[in-house]
């Protein structure tokens, strides 16, 4: 057993050497990206508008007001219009969708005003702060090469936070072990340091790490659910078919997801570009943990307004309902602003973890060289 803990511990030294400093950059930029759209509106002034009236809903003739107004002033912008149902009155935030564009990649991103007449902001994803961060945490600026570091770094961190645990666990007295102790060391304060953070954030960076990993490779992620748990339901987005008449309003589009969904909430609805896409309506069936990106959907044809694909997390499997929790546990927002502030704070934890082990390591190998010194001396 000593010589399996000896190896355990450089395991964790090694690995922790070599990803420290990636799980450190993810952790920053996540504890960054916990409070995304707060920290984007303090940036960004002129979004923080206030208004008397009600959130838009369902039925609210905002929706096509504010389609108009986007229509009007971007002629040329011929694909898909996405707009985001806060639950909260004031700025109409939108993001515009070329055809065939990637996850983020040449989005459009625009504020109107709570009334959908006039816009407050317009930018593109990448060309502000937050989305430069969030690009950096999702991919490192790197697009396919960069998500897959994103992910293998997450299981990198499943192992260091494991081996940690391995190589720390007490073999007698368990309040020496949790001790800090002061007055000491260099190499025992840095230790205790390194250990205590460890054990602090232990199940919230094992929680961190986990989902990560699976949302930054969803393909090899799947696959070990489908051959662990069962198979994963999938709906093909359907297309729209042209009857020669004018495409349906979004008001009506939005009855017809409603008839379907009638305790849902209206989380998004995706106003097709001008070929054959349908409307797609983002809803939050009860039970689904996610308040901003709920998994139910509603498909509706753009000439008929008939529906025509329906996807309700309600009817899910245990496959696809484990993927419902990835996002709303890894950014917080599935236990509230107490667990956003605990994710936070635990996206510290990686820079203090990495440079207390290099720092601890450092001082181990300058002693080590300083002994051999005095070891070729004294032969000498």
């Amino acid at each position: 057993m000593p010589h399996l803990r000896n190896l355990i511990r450089q395991v964790h030294l090694w690995l922790g050497l070599g990803v420290g400093a990636v799980l450190m950059l993810l952790g920053l930029t996540g504890a960054a990206l916990v409070f995304y759209q707060e920290l984007d509106a303090v940036l960004n002034p002129e979004v923080r508008v206030s208004t008397g009236g009600e959130a838009p809903g369902w039925n609210a003739a905002v929706w096509d007001d504010a389609l108009a107004t986007l229509r009007a002033r971007w002629p040329q912008r011929d694909g898909a219009w996405r707009f985001e149902a806060t639950g909260r009155p004031g700025a109409l935030p939108v993001r515009y969708l070329p055809a065939g564009s990637g996850h983020h990649e040449q989005r459009g991103m625009v504020w109107l005003t709570p009334e959908g007449k006039r816009v407050l902001r317009s930018e593109e994803w990448g060309g502000y702060l937050m989305t430069w961060i969030y690009d950096l945490h999702m991919e490192l600026m790197l697009k396919a090469p960069g998500r897959a570091l994103v992910g293998w770094s997450g299981l990198a961190s499943l192992v260091l936070l494991i081996t940690g645990i391995w190589a720390w666990w007490p073999r007698g007295n368990w309040s020496r072990a949790l001790r800090f102790k002061k007055d000491a060391s260099c190499l025992r304060t840095l230790r205790d340091v390194h250990k205590l953070a460890g054990l602090a954030g232990f199940a919230l960076l094992l929680m961190l790490s986990l989902t990560g990993f699976m949302l930054a490779l969803p393909e090899e992620s799947n696959w070990v659910l489908e051959q662990t748990v069962g198979p994963l339901q999938k709906t093909t987005m359907p297309a729209s078919v042209p009857t020669g008449r004018p495409p349906v309003t979004v008001v009506q589009a939005l009855a017809a997801a409603h008839a379907v969904m009638p305790h849902g909430r209206l989380a998004w609805v995706e106003v097709p570009g001008r070929r054959e896409g349908a409307f797609m309506v983002r809803v939050q069936q009860p039970g689904d943990p996610s308040f901003r990106f709920p998994h139910s959907y509603v498909y509706v044809d753009q000439f008929s307004g008939r529906v025509l694909a329906v996807q309700d997390q309600q009817r899910f499997g245990a496959p696809n309902l484990i993927n419902n929790w990835l996002h709303p546990l890894h950014d917080g927002s599935a236990g509230g602003l107490p667990l956003r502030i605990l994710l936070c704070a635990a996206g510290l934890l990686p820079a203090v973890l990495w440079l207390t082990g290099w720092w601890r390591w450092r001082l181990r190998a300058r002693a080590v060289q300083r002994s051999h010194r005095a070891v070729r001396t004294t032969a000498a």
